[in-house]
């Protein structure tokens, strides 16, 4: 698609510029100058308010790579969680993992992260209202009540802390309004989805307190088809609700705003079938179970072990601040826990060959202090210091060939980390701005780990890092900005959580860093209807952290983690936002994307054997070469009300999920084993994803009633959101959502 998508996306942004320039004011026809004045104003494009650097500032004016998504323009697509950005961002992916609850596989710029275990921080980190998840479970969020989404990208260490070397989803909900209003909202669509979201906001007492209910609730029958059974399969229902208080007494500067509010997922995880004849589970397994296709055959499922899995995920916040004169202070303080029940049949066919039982418990909480205010009118400051700690408790018991293993295997593990942070703005010049800033990090690690009836170790360990940030930024106008920036990422090393032996529990994995810099330009035209971003990056990634199987344990092989060698990414990216007409918004990005391993040497297994693989030669996971979309939003005014209408292209070029051996030819008896590729099961074919929706909004007086026809992915494209290899045991997948219709209803005063 690469060169068809360019030339597609330039002739686009080509006539937006176009159309602009013929609507800009123009002398030579005489106009008078407060009729240009009023043209402008009417097609400008609306002005994006961003947090990216813990300060409010103008998209346009922040020096660093970051989009802001409109809610709307999610809302009339039809898709209201964290799923719906995976493309329309430039290399962002981000789907949906079906080995844990309401958990997702997320990656920026190549760096990315595909786990659901609890030993590991993501690398791309997702705050919620400032609060960083610290799993990935629970990751998949409702978009129906926020304000603001913003992505950034590369390194985000400075101010949003460790395991960000990719970068970070920033998602800030609503307030409650002080008034009387109620946003709600029912859908229904194909697979028999559903969906109920209703906000209630009212004020407690006046100018004072104020309150906010929500609840969201999404239920499906699942897109996958049991061929054994008959019946549908990967059903779940989704549900989230709490309430919101906020407390702003007059004059005191105060302003309190606390949450309370529980996350529950009930579902039916499935996994579809890709193992092949050179594995040894497809000798015990029906043939037409085997060597299937990783498009279409992805969703035929054979399973009949019961697959359920349960979760909760309650959690409380509280942010202050205060203004002090001066000084704007600022606490976050939040704690949440889950509980999981997970039962799945792992190996995909009617044979029941792997099956696992996993009920574990996870807690974080965390504490965010922060000052922000001005030294002089050249230079303002944000100076903080954070302090987080989870832990979690995990039992897995494990089935294999029916049997039970004799004993199941114990876990637990906790994590803190304590860092300072500070950030500076200094306008050293008329047009000229440096920022610099850094934070020091301390973790500390523990693992206990019993398995297969032996304690195998309780260790401990601890790591440090400090991760500067410097930047420049130049002004030669009021519309445009060009900058710099240098950066460090840092992620945390730890304990294998899957080993099975003694030496493998108590031997840690260091830490990895990512060494990134960056040139920008944020530009606007035509009196502010034409905005155009880009970015120009090159990030060293060392020390990586990657998971590899070698022999050990009761089942016979252990998956750990080492740290081996290092990779270059580099790349482009560019965003195009234009308003050619006043009802008409059109918008575009692409993200092209360049990286390769250097020295990845690796020890795996090889039937019993561990030898040394060289990876150097395989594709880096999630890092597909090229990420476009395009998308027109029209708008136009009726007697009733409005008439939209949504269109949008995305297009991802094919891309690999897993670190796997893809050799075709029989290994050398002795020396390093050279992997050409990675395994082509585990690579997820180019994807084109076309999305539409037509709505009508009705003023009935006291509000606006809202109705919505909506189809996502018209082409039917369809592929794996997931796949996995096992150490020439077995391999399984699962797969992204097919061709979607549904209608959806929505209200508010």
């Amino acid at each position: 698609m690469g060169l068809r998508a360019l030339k597609v996306s330039s002739a686009v942004f080509a006539a937006s510029a176009l159309a602009l320039a013929s609507l800009a004011p123009h002398p030579a026809r005489g106009g008078p100058a407060e009729e240009g004045a009023a043209a402008a104003q009417s097609t400008a494009l609306e002005e994006v308010t961003v947090t990216a650097r813990r300060r409010s500032e103008s998209l346009h004016d922040t020096p660093v790579a970051v989009s802001a998504l409109p809610v709307s323009q999610l809302e009339d697509r039809g898709s209201l969680d964290s799923t719906s950005l995976q493309g329309s961002v430039p290399n962002l992916l981000i789907s949906a993992q079906n080995s844990g609850a309401a958990a997702a596989n997320l990656a920026i710029r190549g760096l990315a992260f595909a786990d659901v275990e609890k030993s590991f921080e993501p690398t791309v980190g997702i705050a919620i209202d400032g609060v960083f998840l610290g799993t990935s479970t629970g990751q998949i969020f409702d978009f129906f009540d926020i304000s603001g989404l913003e992505v950034l990208r590369g390194p985000q260490g400075t101010l949003f802390g460790a395991n960000t070397i990719g970068g970070v989803i920033n998602i800030t909900r609503s307030r409650p309004t002080g008034e009387l209003g109620v946003k709600a909202q029912v859908g229904y669509g194909s697979f028999d989805s559903s969906e109920e979201r209703i906000v209630f906001n009212t004020p407690l007492i006046k100018d004072v307190l104020a309150a906010k209910l929500f609840y969201f609730g999404a239920k499906t029958d699942g897109f996958y088809h049991n061929a054994t059974t008959g019946a549908d399969a990967g059903g779940s229902y989704n549900k989230h609700y709490g309430a919101t208080l906020l407390l702003t007494p007059p004059g005191t500067g105060i302003d309190a705003l606390a949450t309370v509010e529980q996350q529950t997922q009930d579902f039916a995880p499935v996994e579809s079938n890709i193992a092949n004849s050179s594995e040894s589970f497809c000798q015990f397994e029906p043939a037409n179970q085997c060597n299937r296709n990783t498009s279409t055959d992805l969703y035929t499922v054979f399973s009949t072990l019961p697959s359920v899995g349960y979760f909760r995920m309650p959690a409380e916040t509280l942010q202050l601040h205060f203004d002090l004169g001066g000084v704007n202070f600022t606490s976050i303080t939040a704690y949440r826990k889950s509980h999981e029940d997970q039962a799945q049949d792992f190996d995909g066919s009617s044979a029941n060959l792997y099956y696992v039982h996993i009920v574990q418990d996870f807690h974080q909480f965390s504490q965010e202090l922060r000052g922000a205010g001005k030294i002089s009118n050249s230079l303002d400051y944000v100076i903080g210091a954070y302090f987080y700690n989870s832990g979690y408790n995990k039992i897995q018991y494990t089935k294999v060939f029916g049997a039970d293993l004799p004993f199941p295997q114990f876990l637990g593990g906790t994590s803190k980390s304590t860092a300072g942070f500070a950030d500076f703005n200094w306008q050293f010049a008329d047009q000229w701005r440096a920022s610099f800033g850094g934070r020091y990090t301390r973790d500390e690690k523990s693992l206990r780990n019993t398995d297969g009836g032996e304690f195998l170790g309780a260790p401990s360990s601890s790591f440090s890092k400090f991760t500067p940030k410097v930047g420049v930024d130049y002004r030669p106008a009021d519309d445009y900005m060009f900058y710099a920036s240098w950066s460090v990422g840092y992620r945390s090393g730890g304990f294998s959580n899957r080993a099975s032996t003694v030496e493998s529990t108590n031997t840690p994995y260091g830490p990895e860093t990512v060494d990134s810099t960056e040139v920008g330009a944020k530009l606007e035209f035509f009196d502010k209807r034409l905005a155009v971003n880009s970015a120009l990056f090159y990030a060293t990634y060392k020390d990586m952290q990657q998971t590899t199987t070698i022999p050990g344990g009761p089942t016979g092989n252990q998956t750990i983690v080492f740290n081996v060698g290092s990779a270059v990414i580099k790349g482009a990216e560019l965003e195009v936002t234009a308003r050619p007409l006043p009802e008409l918004t059109l918008n575009g990005a692409l993200g092209l994307l360049s990286s390769h391993f250097n020295d990845f040497l690796t020890q795996a297994a090889l039937g019993t054997q561990l030898r040394t693989f060289d990876y150097s030669k395989v594709n880096l996971i999630y890092a597909p070469t090229v990420t476009a979309s395009l998308g027109a939003q029209y708008a136009v005014p009726v007697s009733f009300g409005e008439l939209r209408a949504n269109v949008g292209y995305r297009h991802i070029a094919n891309y690999d999920q897993q670190i796997s051996d893809g050799s075709t030819t029989v290994p050398p008896v002795t020396g390093i084993i050279v992997v050409p590729r990675n395994d082509p099961r585990v690579t997820s074919a180019a994807q084109d994803l076309l999305d539409a929706s037509i709505s009508t909004v009705f003023n009935t007086g006291i509000g606006k009633t809202r109705l919505t026809l909506y189809g996502r992915n018209l082409t039917d494209d369809r592929g794996p959101a997931a796949a996995f290899t096992v150490a020439g045991l077995w391999s399984f997948a699962s797969a992204r959502e097919p061709r979607v219709f549904g209608a959806q209803v929505g209200f508010e005063f």
